[in-house]
């Protein structure tokens, strides 16, 4: 049996979002040309299996009730197995594991011809993209604490976003032209997450390149986005975190509401300036971003675009930087109101647990006295 896997390993914030929800929705008419983004079932969707299977891999259990990962790799390979052609592995936290996993990974897929497929991005973008996701996950540090942190290369993001450290790891035992890297593009139509919908069809067709899809196969576009979020709405959301103590207290009913509901749909539609970088760390960004592209160069590697798309834009001399540490509080009080007002709306559709007790006592008791 002929079979030739791609793992995409990452990295975050490189419209991985946008990349698995159209291999989910087109997975139907790829399969009929033999490339496969595997399933445990059709009541779970590709993305989140893929997820629990990334986690059940590095050893990991975050995300959903204890256990709810246990045995998900397992699966996966068992499912890898049973295809030929070609097979899709994708999710971003892949990207910075440890050495042991990456060889559990290597040999469980043994069988089968593995690529390795890493999406990049310059830092100027990426870096504010992953502070305000570690936001949306409950973290409660500021905008400063976290640049601090990827510069003395101590946050998990770098780890994840460290191009020659995580190339050098998961191609370690394969030939160069089996490991590719996908540039994001630097481009006027790409948002800050390349994730918004039919905005990524320039680094949709550059995975397309590496799977060896043909655009035409896949003609479903996302409709799913991981935009980001203004200064003012990530502040908002930094000191509700605080206030719950979601950084210690994953709760799963708190992540849908503050995570899914209110981030990713209400406070996306403010208006306040984006998250960017300072302009005085402009030269350290600089600095790795020509040590990534020497390694490139030098590696042999397979890049699919360009890398000066990984070379950040600095911005013009007199542009004005927001601090996203320092944002005024009635703004911040703005974007609380409409987040209040947000909670409520929701909480006002949402069904009364006490009183869907009672319907369904009051229709259990009928139904015994019919028998």
């Amino acid at each position: 049996m002929s079979r030739v896997v791609h793992l995409h390993i990452g990295a975050p914030k490189t419209g991985t979002t946008y990349l698995q929800d159209r291999l989910t929705l087109n997975a139907a008419s790829l399969a009929e040309h033999g490339v496969h983004f595997p399933t445990k079932s059709r009541f779970v969707d590709a993305d989140l299996f893929h997820f629990r299977a990334a986690l059940d891999l590095l050893g990991q259990d975050w995300g959903g009730d204890p256990g709810h990962a246990q045995g998900a790799w397992d699966t996966m390979v068992r499912r890898v197995n049973r295809r030929s052609g070609t097979v899709i592995i994708s999710h971003e936290i892949l990207a910075p594991a440890k050495p042991d996993r990456i060889a559990t990974a290597m040999n469980d897929l043994s069988g089968s011809e593995v690529h390795i497929v890493y999406s990049a991005r310059d830092l100027a973008r990426q870096l504010p993209a992953a502070w305000q996701e570690s936001i949306k996950q409950g973290r409660k540090w500021s905008f400063r604490a976290f640049l601090r942190a990827v510069e003395k290369e101590r946050a998990w993001f770098y780890r994840a976003f460290d191009l020659p450290e995580v190339l050098g790891s998961w191609g370690a035992h394969l030939p160069p032209d089996r490991v590719h890297v996908v540039t994001v593009p630097q481009s006027a139509t790409a948002d800050e997450d390349a994730s918004l919908p039919g905005r990524g069809d320039t680094l949709w067709l550059r995975f397309c390149e590496v799977f060896g899809i043909d655009p035409a196969w896949a003609p479903l576009d996302s409709q799913r986005s991981n935009r980001s979020l203004g200064v003012t709405e990530t502040q908002l959301l930094r000191k509700l975190n605080r206030r719950m103590d979601r950084e210690t207290r994953r709760e799963a009913q708190f992540d849908e509401l503050i995570r899914g509901m209110l981030a990713q749909e209400e406070l996306v539609r403010s208006r306040s300036p984006r998250v960017t970088m300072p302009p005085d760390r402009f030269d350290w960004i600089e600095a790795q971003t020509e040590l990534w592209i020497d390694w490139l160069q030098g590696s042999g590697v397979h890049v699919v675009g360009s890398v000066d798309d990984l070379r950040p834009v600095r911005p013009e001399p007199d542009a004005e930087w927001v601090d996203p540490d320092r944002v005024r509080k009635r703004k911040v009080l703005r974007a609380a109101m409409d987040a209040l007002e947000a909670m409520t709306r929701e909480a006002a559709k949402r069904p009364d647990p006490e009183r869907q007790l009672g319907q369904r006592v009051r229709s259990n008791v009928q139904r015994l006295r019919d028998r």
